[in-house]
């Protein structure tokens, strides 16, 4: 009998199953989609971004380690009268976007500061903060220079 009574609603086209299945493939999907978007949205920071600023960290800190070295060794060879003129090259950018470098006092300390966005990398200038006043600013692009005068104007 239950089986005579379902051939005869498949017949007159009475039934659910057809139905249910569409609205669980339709509710199926849209969780995925859902679930695609969140993942999309945090692939980047997580898989790009983090990656990309540790990289720019570790360059600019190489860079102000860099600078440092120049900027001590132009001093341990300053004549007592006269200038010093020392052209130097940086990377242009790194990760392919710019950077800045600042060389400032931060109180009895001198820094130099490699910095772009988020990221910054401060270096201690080692040996010549206290007797020496440097400051400057620059970027990654051109040849950069470092001038010494015994007057303390350039």
């Amino acid at each position: 009998m239950m089986r005579r009574q379902m051939f005869e609603n498949r017949i007159r086209g009475i039934g659910d199953d057809g139905v249910a299945n569409l609205l669980e493939y339709i509710m199926i999907s849209g969780i995925l989609m859902i679930l695609l978007v969140i993942t999309m949205l945090t692939v980047n920071s997580a898989i790009m971004e983090h990656p990309a600023e540790q990289l720019s960290y570790y360059a600019f800190t190489d860079i102000g380690n860099g600078i440092s070295t120049r900027i001590v060794d132009i001093y341990t060879i300053a004549p007592e009268n006269g200038t010093i003129v020392s052209r130097f090259d940086i990377p242009d950018d790194v990760l392919g976007r710019d950077y800045f470098v600042r060389v400032a006092s931060a109180g009895e300390n001198q820094e130099i500061v490699v910095y772009r966005d988020r990221v910054t990398s401060t270096i201690s200038l080692a040996g010549i903060g206290a007797s020496k006043g440097v400051s400057g600013n620059t970027t990654g692009s051109g040849l950069n220079r470092i001038t010494y005068n015994s007057t303390g104007v350039s």
